[in-house]
């Protein structure tokens, strides 16, 4: 006799449950703090590293890869065209490509290609170049649904190192960094069209990507200018509040992206600006602490976990002394806990409480997040110099990428 339940189970085997998928598709992952939500990394990794799953050439460019329902999408610089690349995430295989001329040229002599990460949101892909050039495309096809001039439409300046902000997607609309002229400093797209929706700021464009976060009940677009932080209504583009703080010299790049921990607000800079944390109270925004000698981010954002900042502090340029030093800060006070100068520059990602750390010379390296002290349980060298871009962590595997290499490492477990 058939009863209830074995209809049941019989519909169980035949329809499972799927996957719980951990994707990361935007810039800094899903919640855009470098911290990534899975509990499916493998607690140990064999002597000779963990495994490589597939690797491959690729162009030019600072773009990190991001990755959503197991497809990569790769924004690179070949020849001279800026190109879009998606990729089945865990063979490698290509399955659409797009691509548009360039004619951008480093002033300094670096490398030439895009500088932002894509996003991935409802079934588009929204890329910026380093000439200023947005484009939204299908997902599934690669198809250019919409796409805006930024530079000539909003007549942004190139900057020292071209255009560089990561779009973010909120709500209804793509909001970036622009630096555009006539109070273009900030500017607001429908995701759909591309129509302007709104634009705020008449600050330039910094190096900084945006985040959203609510706090106070309130929702925020928080931007990291040339000038300090704006805080907006990311709906109406009003400004909310604007908090100067920015380097004292003229030839400085601000990039690491506001981060938000519950009602405080964490920014970071080099060119001796330092560390500050603000608190957000009532719609404007008070100091609980600032130094120029604790965590002064230059290129990589810090990760945050139960009252402690972990993050490189100083330049990570060629031959600059003192070099980078990877720290843990107290988030309240700015006590400095530990640090460690023996890494060189790195991009910090947070798994549980476990720090990945990405050197700039291809090192993958493992420790627990804790103020105790700094032990590496881990590392291996999965990449060649020059690593500047930060990788994405997605179903337990790691997508890295060098100024020519891409490879997908699988840090899951068995």
């Amino acid at each position: 006799m058939i009863t209830a339940i074995h209809v049941l189970l019989l519909l169980a085997l035949l329809c499972p449950l799927p996957a719980l998928a951990t994707d990361w598709p935007q810039f800094l992952g899903p919640t855009r703090n470098g911290v990534y939500p899975g509990n499916d990394l493998a607690e140990t990794w064999p002597a000779e590293g963990p495994p490589v799953v597939w690797r491959k050439s690729i162009g030019q460019g600072f773009s990190g890869p991001v990755v959503a329902h197991q497809k990569l999408i790769l924004f690179h610089r070949v020849n001279d065209r800026e190109t879009v690349e998606c990729h089945d995430a865990k063979t490698g295989k290509q399955l659409w490509l797009f691509d548009y001329p360039t004619a951008y040229r480093d002033d300094f002599g670096f490398d030439e290609g895009p500088r932002a990460t894509p996003s991935i949101a409802d079934g588009r892909v929204y890329t910026f170049g380093a000439e200023g050039m947005l484009h939204c495309l299908d997902f599934q096809t690669g198809k250019d649904l919409w796409s805006v001039n930024a530079k000539s439409q909003f007549d942004a300046p190139k900057g020292f190192f071209g255009i560089a902000c990561s779009p973010l997607v909120e709500g209804g609309a793509v909001l970036l960094n622009i630096g555009g002229k006539d109070g273009a400093g900030i500017v607001a797209f429908d995701k759909t069209t591309g129509k302007v929706l709104w634009r705020a700021s008449r600050d330039e464009a910094s190096y900084s990507s945006p985040t959203a976060a609510t706090i106070d009940g309130k929702r925020r677009a928080l931007f990291f200018t040339r000038k300090g932080l704006t805080a907006l209504d990311p709906a109406s583009g009003k400004i909310e509040f604007e908090y100067p703080w920015h380097p004292s010299e003229f030839a400085s790049v601000s990039t690491a992206t506001p981060l938000v921990i519950d009602d405080m607000i964490f920014l970071s800079a080099c060119y001796g600006t330092g560390a500050i944390l603000l608190r957000d109270k009532n719609d404007s925004v008070e100091k609980v602490w600032s130094s120029q000698d604790v965590l002064s981010n230059h290129y990589a954002t810090s990760v945050y976990h139960d009252g402690f900042l972990y993050g490189i502090d100083g330049r990570a340029d060629p031959g600059y002394q003192p070099g980078p030093s990877l720290r843990c800060v107290e988030l309240k006070t700015g006590k400095i806990r530990w640090k460690n100068d023996s890494l060189g520059a790195a991009s910090v990602t947070l798994a549980g409480d476990q720090l990945l750390l990405l050197t700039e010379k291809g090192e993958l390296i493992r420790a627990r997040a804790t103020p105790a002290e700094f032990k590496i349980n881990a590392r291996a060298q999965i990449l060649p110099f020059q690593v500047r871009a930060f990788p994405a962590l997605a179903d337990g595997f790691l997508y890295a990428r060098s100024k020519d290499k891409l490879e997908c490492v699988n840090l899951g477990k068995p």
